[in-house]
């Protein structure tokens, strides 16, 4: 089947059309192109070749018709008036189509010729219908016709003027004229030509107007065409200017795998990885692109069945690797069926590298921060055994002292003296003066012996606890990098008076009043070597913020408080050096510290394990010589809180 020229399908010769009537309106067009046109066709705008092939077709038929009308007028049995009327309306009429075939090939636009054109047929029309005293002229079919040629050759206004003209003959020439001969007019009938001549005029208005209408919509479709083409091929210069730009591949090959596109990336990296550039038209799975990609048709072939496909594949480059990640995905039609596969590529090498070394960083941070937490843990014990170490120099000096004056040696000198004496001992018990003297000696010597045994025996067990506590730091620390520490059920006075004794000697040299506050509390759970520690720092600070204090009256108060919300307070207070507002949000900051030989590691580690206990470690200060506040908050249990 086959549609003509005219726009009729065609059924029974299809081939006859493309033989006969393309090549014969071809030949024609052809011929008038090169008769009438000023330049080639192709140098003309489209629309004003069109109009120039229309008003050549039209001047040559109607110069046609002229002549031969003027042949026939000759044997026409018409009054010689008329005849010769004619003859010059006829004659004039062939020598206009001439002209305006003369114009359209010397003019650059059609614009001129047609409107010749124009005027020249309605002109004819007219001249000849009133010549020729035609009743029913205006109502010929060519009158509508000619509003139509004129719209199409001289546009909206110009058909309009014709259209206005045609109307006027219709409704003012054509009633004039035919007034004249109204014997005529009466035998057919005034009143249906009059409705005629109306029906023309209106008709040929209506002709123009369905035309400005028609013209106006094609003119709306083609700018929204013109549009609709103009954004697309915008977004196909973006989308190409994209893909061309990246430095990702990009490629889309066909259901039999030929190459379709392929942008500047996928040209780089085929030339660098397989020696050639890819081409257009031909499969993909080339020899060279097959050794490096085996597995790429059963790719393709999942690709082809709508599964996304990733690959990552590695290329050795010298020393070194290259890796691209690719990407298969689906091309689908509006059946759903694939029709094709697009393949994007990206160079993950760096990201490779950067993994890699990330890789080792991390291994290399693991490593310094089991080394860190080694060297955290080691510093605890060493501040905590240090805070236990000045109570065991205390304690040791003091032993070092009593040894240092002990009568012992007294006690030397009298047996050597009693042995000197052992012939006669009792002559000299009795009669020798210091043989007299000698019980009583002994006596008051044993009494010291007594008094110093004991005073040594206090600081013997405050050694001993202070070796116990070192131990138990030494091993809290270790379970602590284990698994934690143990809780147990501790009595919360008793525990604040152990580290008290571990203090008690420095705070009586330097003076300082020691105030128990302790509220009745049952026993708590808690680990006790954390707590103990956590006291025993806080006592230390307290002791130096004492000491650095121009107060002399140095107090220390130990206070244990229950709290609402089943919450425990323990608080160490002093009256000492204080703490300024700038330096309170740091207190408990690793690393920092106010004393000249701290390293700020103490009351960071106090605060990590009240953390530990589910408690939490704070501080309160007025200001300089204002003295601080420590506060240990830990949770009590239901059965506690109610006890």
């Amino acid at each position: 089947m086959t549609v003509s020229t005219s726009g009729m399908v065609d059924t029974r010769f299809p081939g006859w059309r493309k033989v006969s009537g393309f090549r014969l309106g071809a030949w024609l067009t052809a011929g008038l192109d090169r008769l009438f046109l000023p330049r080639a066709p192709h140098e003309l705008a489209p629309g004003d070749r069109s109009r120039s092939r229309v008003v050549a077709i039209t001047a040559s038929v109607l110069l046609c018709v002229a002549v031969l009308f003027l042949l026939a007028l000759q044997e026409m049995l018409v009054r010689p008036g008329v005849r010769l009327s004619a003859s010059l309306i006829a004659g004039g009429s062939a020598v206009g189509y001439a002209g305006t075939l003369l114009l359209l090939r010397l003019r650059r636009a059609p614009r001129l010729p047609s409107l010749a054109l124009c005027l020249l047929i309605a002109s004819s029309y007219i001249s000849s219908n009133l010549v020729l005293a035609n009743p029913g002229g205006a109502t010929h079919l060519i009158s509508p016709l000619l509003t139509l040629l004129a719209f199409f050759l001289l546009g909206a206004r110009g058909g309009f003027s014709l259209a206005a003209v045609m109307s006027l003959y219709a409704l003012v020439l054509q009633p004039l004229f035919l007034s004249e001969s109204s014997r005529w007019v009466a035998h057919t009938g005034g009143n249906l030509l009059a409705v005629g001549d109306v029906f023309a005029a209106v008709c040929n208005m209506g002709v123009w107007g369905l035309s400005w209408l028609h013209s106006r919509a094609r003119e709306q479709a083609v700018a929204a065409l013109e549009q609709t083409l103009k954004s697309q091929h915008e977004g196909e210069r973006k989308l190409s200017s994209l893909v061309e730009s990246t430095d990702d591949i990009v490629c889309s090959l066909d259901t039999e795998g030929r190459l379709l596109t392929a942008n500047a990336a996928m040209r780089r990296w085929c030339s660098r990885l397989l020696g050639q550039e890819p081409r257009l038209g031909e499969p993909l799975t080339l020899p060279s692109f097959m050794e490096h990609h085996p597995e790429f048709p059963e790719s393709f072939a999942r690709a082809l069945q709508g599964e996304r496909v990733r690959v990552e594949l590695v290329y050795p480059a010298g020393d070194s690797q290259l890796a691209l990640d690719f990407s298969l995905t689906p091309i689908t039609g509006e059946d759903g069926r694939p029709e094709g596969v697009t393949i994007f590529g990206r160079d993950t090498t760096a990201r490779r590298q950067a993994e890699a070394r990330l890789s080792e960083l991390h291994r290399t941070l693991v490593e310094t921060s089991r080394k860190a937490g080694m060297a955290e843990i080691a510093t605890g014990v060493l501040h905590n055994v240090g805070n236990t170490l000045n109570s065991v120099n205390v304690s040791a000096s003091l032993v070092a002292e009593r040894l240092h004056g002990s009568r012992v040696a007294g006690i030397v000198r009298a047996t050597e003296l009693m042995r000197e004496h052992a012939a006669d001992l009792g002559a000299f018990l009795t009669r020798d003066e210091r043989g007299r003297l000698l019980p009583e000696y002994l006596l008051a010597v044993s009494k010291q012996l007594a008094e110093e045994q004991a005073t040594m025996w206090v600081e013997v067990q405050t050694l001993t606890k202070n070796v116990e506590h070192i131990k138990s730091v030494v091993s809290m620390q270790q379970e602590y990098a284990r698994f934690g520490g143990l809780e147990e059920q501790v009595s919360l006075p008793e525990l604040l008076d152990d580290a008290l004794r571990l203090h008690a000697t420095s705070f009586e040299r330097l003076g300082i009043q020691v105030r128990r506050e302790y509220a009745p509390v049952p026993p708590t759970m808690v680990d006790r070597h954390k707590l103990l520690q956590i006291l025993v720092n806080l006592l230390s600070n307290a002791r130096h913020a004492l000491l650095k204090g121009t107060r002399p009256d140095k107090q220390l108060t130990l206070r244990i408080s229950v709290q609402p919300r089943g919450r425990l307070w323990i608080q160490v207070a002093d009256n000492g050096v204080g703490i300024t507002p700038e330096h309170l949000p740091r207190m408990f900051t690793q690393g920092f510290t106010t004393k000249k030989d701290g390293h700020g590691f103490g009351l960071h580690a106090s605060a990590l394990a009240a953390s530990d206990m589910n408690g939490s470690l704070t501080c309160t200060s007025a200001g300089p010589q204002q003295g601080a506040t420590f506060t240990i908050e830990l949770p009590l249990t239901s059965e506690q809180a109610s006890a």
